[in-house]
């Protein structure tokens, strides 16, 4: 899993209140368990104007101009702010890896939803609650100005404005640990090599039958 510690990029407004998990990444696309392949079909009935289809690449199809991912000026977006209850719905991991993979590496919004939140340190995506009236004005700040910026200092648990203003965020110590190491559930288990080590050399002694062939 890859870390993170700082992100400073483009944010993307998406101003729509308990986005679902089918609408991140419609059950047709969930083919695969692997974390790749899911990008091109993300927000699909939204960024297209077409039924897609897997292989199918977004070249192939006929884009939704209206669409806010799909506008010139958050082509490069990395941040994505949105509205409360953001991945309601079923608990497919798909929804982090296809935001993961267009290129989003944080999620601002006032709620979660929770299986969606854990999904979401599970895979590197750094998921920041804010206030409901701080997410207010920046859908206001993002539409005045093109090209609008933050950066997300995930040490500090800062959100900072091109004008300095900061906003504090909560993250829990474990989780928080877990994104600056890039730690997902196989590297936790991995960081304690040395005692599983141990324990099956002692298991392995204590009972050699069971490591016969």
């Amino acid at each position: 899993m890859k870390s993170f510690k700082r992100v400073t990029g483009i944010v993307a407004p998406l101003d729509r209140l308990n986005v679902d998990t089918d609408q991140i990444i419609p059950k047709q696309f969930l083919k695969s368990i692997e974390r790749t392949g899911f990008g091109d079909n993300l927000f699909d009935a939204w960024r297209f104007g077409d039924e897609g289809a897997i292989g199918k690449t977004p070249n192939e199809r006929r884009i939704n101009p209206d669409f806010v991912l799909n506008q010139p000026r958050y082509q490069d977006a990395g941040i994505l702010l949105t509205r409360g209850n953001f991945g309601c719905g079923s608990s497919r991991e798909h929804a982090v890896w296809s935001l993961l993979e267009f290129g989003f590496r944080c999620v601002i919004a006032p709620s979660f939803a929770d299986i969606f939140l854990s999904n979401c340190f599970k895979n590197g995506l750094l998921p920041i609650v804010l206030k409901e009236k701080t997410i207010d004005r920046l859908f206001e700040m993002i539409d005045a100005t093109p090209g609008f910026e933050i950066s997300v200092d995930l040490p500090a648990q800062e959100v900072r404005l091109p004008d300095g203003e900061r906003f504090e965020f909560a993250i829990d110590p474990f989780k928080k640990r877990t994104l600056l190491e890039g730690l997902d559930d196989i590297g936790l288990t991995m960081d304690h090599r040395e005692e599983i080590a141990a324990f099956e050399a002692k298991h392995r002694k204590r009972m050699p039958w069971v490591f016969t062939s």
